[in-house]
């Protein structure tokens, strides 16, 4: 588990038990002025003798279950519209985007799921406005400025 704290505040912590180790501190000693346990003094001292490159180090969380590949793919059915896919309407729901990825992938995701991957693409939460078809502009500006304000006056 991550502790609290920025990325910054936390390196600053790092360097500072480091710094209390050189100065010929105990380790014991460096975990209880810094707040930690002596298993992490010992593992920055391995980190500061070996740095591990970004290529080294494991990667949080749990490995995405669609390739690179597979996540371009996805972007071009999506371009395309959902109603290539046979839905009436133009938009998509994490419904339907975990139901095309099963279609074409044959990897289920729960539509919750299916929000992190649309976001990981660069993809916004967006619902199309609803209007009804009848809707009169002219009239609502007209009901705006005369009949409402009208209204108001009298109050």
């Amino acid at each position: 588990m991550r502790p609290y704290g920025k990325s910054e505040q936390l390196a600053k912590r790092r360097r500072r038990a480091l710094e209390l180790i050189d100065s010929g501190k105990r380790v014991k000693e460096v975990s209880r002025v810094i707040g930690v346990t002596e298993r992490s003094i010992h593992r920055w001292k391995k980190e500061s003798k070996e740095p591990l490159d970004e290529s080294d180090r494991r990667p949080i969380g749990r490995p995405r279950r669609l390739s690179d590949e597979q996540l371009a793919k996805l972007r071009q059915e999506l371009m395309q519209g959902a109603q290539t896919q046979g839905y009436t309407e133009i938009y998509w729901t994490l419904e339907r985007i975990a139901g095309l990825i099963w279609d074409k992938f044959k990897v289920r995701y729960h539509p919750s799921s299916v929000w992190h991957i649309m976001r990981h693409m660069g993809w916004s939460n967006q619902r199309p406005r609803r209007q009804a078809i009848q809707r009169d502009d002219e009239a609502i500006k007209h009901w705006k400025r005369y009949i409402w304000s009208s209204i108001k006056r009298r109050r």
